[in-house]
């Protein structure tokens, strides 16, 4: 499998960045707003749903494939973040990334909302979308799977 490399310039971008970085994992110290840049950088493990949706019709009968990779999530053009349900000063606290979603209030400008389990919310207030994922490695195996049906019977994955 090929590196990730994506870039939103709109809402409907952003969707699919969303998606694939549904379940991410980060530690707190690995967000960094740098405010002259304008830019605000998230380090994340992300889990790799793309490797799900290739088993195919098979994949019943085949060993499920559960990995994880490095990768950058940064947003440029950030004007100012706000956090909330993030506790401050502990750089250790894990984050689960559960979606991203975009409310525009004067096009193209308007916020852009990191959702995370637990309530914890990171807004991200932008002149407009720019956003780009990166992976930054290989991928490596992991016995566990984002399983949302075991919070949630109503969101069968």
């Amino acid at each position: 499998m090929t590196d990730l490399r994506l870039m939103a310039l709109d809402a409907e971008d952003l969707q699919i960045i969303s998606a694939h970085c549904q379940d991410a994992v980060m530690k707190t110290k690995d967000l960094m707003f740098e405010p002259q840049a304008g830019r605000f950088v998230l380090q994340v493990n992300r889990f790799v749903w793309e490797d799900r949706a290739r088993q195919g019709k098979w994949a019943f009968f085949q060993r499920r494939i559960r990995q994880r990779r490095r990768a950058v999530l940064h947003f440029d053009r950030v004007v100012r973040v706000q956090q909330q349900g993030v506790a401050a000063g502990s750089s250790d606290e894990v984050l689960d990334l559960l979606a991203i979603a975009f409310h525009e209030t004067d096009a193209p400008s308007g916020t852009v909302e990191l959702v995370f389990a637990g309530n914890a919310t990171i807004r991200l207030e932008v002149e407009c979308i720019e956003a780009q994922l990166t992976d930054l490695g290989a991928a490596w195996s992991t016995d566990s799977e984002p399983n949302h049906y075991l919070t949630n019977p109503a969101a069968k994955l």
